[in-house]
């Protein structure tokens, strides 16, 4: 009885498609971010939103099956914060940390499936109220346009919104 069960399980995640192979996600930086990163965002923060980028998207992906046996490249081309971060306080003394605005990120690349054909992908949401801001953390509106990009991706469509 027991070895029925494995069996059937197995039968099961065959035909589901559990065993395919998860997509690989590879993440780099946008040489205009990395300068920004270095002058006044703080490389640090920058290279952790870009981890997040690629924890986030591996993650859905994983939940979802999308884009399986494919190789996503993607970069992250900007982000703005929404309070300022410990670099540009450390470099403006005077500057408050309550000081708040919008922020928001964009993100480009491809999926390229296994027949080699490219796709192209992107996302796009600057945070166009000032009021929504205030209450928000550092890089609030750029994590929430992360987890937006990968729920899209997720459902195979892309994330397309510039």
């Amino acid at each position: 009885m027991r070895t029925l069960a494995i069996v059937t399980a197995s039968l099961f995640a065959i035909a589901t498609g559990a065993l395919a192979t998860p997509a690989s996600v590879s993440v780099s930086i946008a040489p205009a971010l990395q300068a920004k990163a270095a002058k006044t965002l703080g490389v640090r923060d920058v290279n952790e939103l870009a981890d997040q980028l690629r924890t986030r998207v591996e993650r859905r992906l994983a939940k979802t099956g999308a884009y399986q046996g494919a190789r996503l490249e993607l970069v992250l081309v900007d982000v703005q914060p929404n309070r300022p971060t410990f670099k540009q306080m450390s470099d403006q003394p005077g500057l408050s940390f309550e000081s708040f605005g919008v922020g928001g990120a964009r993100i480009e690349g491809r999926a390229v499936a296994a027949d080699g054909v490219a796709t192209p992908l992107g996302y796009s949401y600057y945070e166009p109220d000032i009021r929504q801001a205030a209450m928000r953390a550092t890089w609030s509106d750029a994590e929430s346009t992360i987890d937006r990009f990968a729920y899209r991706l997720g459902r195979g469509e892309g994330g397309v919104r510039r």
